[in-house]
């Protein structure tokens, strides 16, 4: 079963959007917060909850602290995607014979 925290950390739509930002490029919290309308704190806890989810990284560099996206955060989701992807296939084609057998 998928860990919850990352479906947690992806539901909020701030954090999905910090999530693309550090897909594309590794920031500091600075300059994540410049494109958003929140707080540095805010933006603090939502890199918080994507680290703890896996889905993010950091690197110290002097007194900063740098950002970026973690695709192995994804494989979970990924795995979890996948499995109900190879299932439905199968039910549908369950439910197609069964409805041809309830037609007059």
């Amino acid at each position: 079963m998928l860990e919850s925290p990352i479906f947690r950390a992806l539901a909020d739509p701030t954090r999905r959007a910090v999530f693309e930002r550090l897909s594309r490029q590794e920031m500091n919290v600075s300059e994540l917060k410049s494109g958003f309308g929140v707080s540095q704190p805010a933006i603090s806890q939502h890199l918080t909850a994507l680290k703890n989810a896996g889905l993010v990284c950091e690197r110290r560099e002097g007194r900063y602290i740098y950002y970026r996206s973690d695709p192995q955060g994804l494989a979970p989701l990924a795995d979890w995607v996948q499995r109900h992807r190879e299932l439905w296939p199968e039910r549908i084609e369950k439910l197609k014979r069964v409805l041809k057998e309830l037609e007059p």
